[in-house]
């Protein structure tokens, strides 16, 4: 058997979702809403669905590609136009176009772990080797020494995810510099997977990679339509780099999917031009966030804040549990109804076995159910 293989496991996600149904649990470790989507968005998608029904052109629509290029100039002050732009079949499929582009055989890639399940195996698809430097809890910071020690004369790329997930963690610019100094320094590609750059908590501020000097002819930025409209099964993603660069990931891209849906693709582009909508998203997963801490610090678990995305991270250890987060994940969906997603699962190497992602992208039910569960759980685990 190819040993790539061994390396290709089960999603963490497909195995906590399927442990859920098989349960009938509450499921709090796939990162889907169940709110939080603009019905004017879904309108505008099925009155396209009734229009022009064949492929569109492999790097998107022109409409979408405009409409995302502005977007980033009002919010960020980009100076984009839409040969800067790729849209692709969700974000992981532009993570793999940008990896399958830019790593050649024998090479190496930094990744900051806990990451993305699919960095690692889309690196070795590549020919690639990852290489993790940690991010440790609870501040997750990243660490300029760590960083530079990784670094070799193989190295190729940085993947970064900010706002970070699983952790939460939103780097600013301080922290962003880092990564800058050390991509210039030694001539490195950074990828950067900037999906969740709206999901912002308490008024926090999003800075792109691409905006630090130096980076905007280096910087692969990966966004989300599924994550800025809370239409996950929509798949629609985009990257956005300097033509120069982009050009090169289009053309893996076209050999991956070609081409997304054309009635979604124009839909966002109409849910992008309109901004109306994002402050009230942020209160609505704000409240979400501090709904599900304050049911599972009443409960007496140890939550460390989250910044940014839609996850939160409960550490076992401090909450006095003596139990790794995988046996506490499995025992927790088969016997107390909840499934919830262990972090070690984010790490190949020297795994941090303590800590637990749970999703609170959910309506208020939901929540409360899974505070409950939670709170079994502990019980029938200390």
């Amino acid at each position: 058997m190819n040993p790539l293989y061994e390396t290709m496991s089960v999603s963490v996600f497909e195995r906590m979702s399927l442990a859920a149904a098989k349960h009938d649990a509450v499921n709090l470790g796939q990162g889907f809403p169940d709110f939080g989507w603009p019905d004017p968005v879904l309108e505008k998608a099925a009155t396209a669905l009734a229009g022009n029904n064949q492929y569109a052109p492999s790097r998107g629509l022109p409409v979408l590609r405009r409409a995302i290029a502005d977007h980033y100039q009002r919010h960020f002050g980009q100076d984009l136009h839409p040969d800067h732009v790729t849209v692709t079949s969700g974000a992981t499929e532009a993570l793999g176009a940008a990896i399958l582009a830019t790593v050649t055989p024998g090479e190496e890639v930094i990744i900051f772990a806990p990451a993305f399940d699919s960095y690692a195996p889309m690196v070795r698809r590549a020919g690639g080797t990852p290489v993790e430097v940690k991010l440790v809890a609870p501040d997750f910071a990243l660490d300029a020494t760590a960083i530079a020690h990784a670094i070799t004369d193989k190295t190729r790329a940085i993947i970064l995810t900010n706002p970070h997930n699983p952790t939460g963690r939103l780097y600013g610019e301080t922290e962003l510099q880092l990564i800058a100094d050390i991509a210039v320094a030694h001539d490195l590609i950074v990828i950067s997977d900037e999906v969740w750059e709206h999901l912002l908590l308490d008024g926090q501020r999003f800075v792109p990679m691409a905006t630090l000097p130096g980076m905007a002819e280096r910087t692969i930025k990966t966004g989300s339509a599924g994550k800025i409209f809370s239409l996950t099964g929509w798949k629609i993603g985009w990257f956005v780099a300097d033509p120069v660069l982009g050009d090169v990931v289009a053309r893996a891209h076209q050999f991956l999917t070609f081409s997304s849906a054309r009635n979604l693709q124009e839909a966002v582009a109409y849910g992008l031009g309109r901004d109306e909508w994002i402050a009230p998203m942020q209160d609505r997963f704000t409240r979400a966030r501090d709904r599900l801490i304050n049911g599972l610090e009443r409960a007496a678990y140890a939550v460390i804040r989250p910044e940014a995305t839609y996850f939160l991270a409960v550490d076992l250890a401090a909450s006095g549990i003596d139990i790794d987060d995988e046996s506490f994940a499995m025992r927790a969906v088969e016997d107390a109804g909840v499934a919830v997603v262990p972090m070690s699962a984010f790490t190949e190497v020297d795994p941090e076995t303590h800590l637990l992602r749970l999703c609170f992208a959910k309506q208020d039910a939901t929540i409360d159910a899974g505070i409950d569960a939670m709170a079994k759980a502990r019980e029938l685990l200390t």
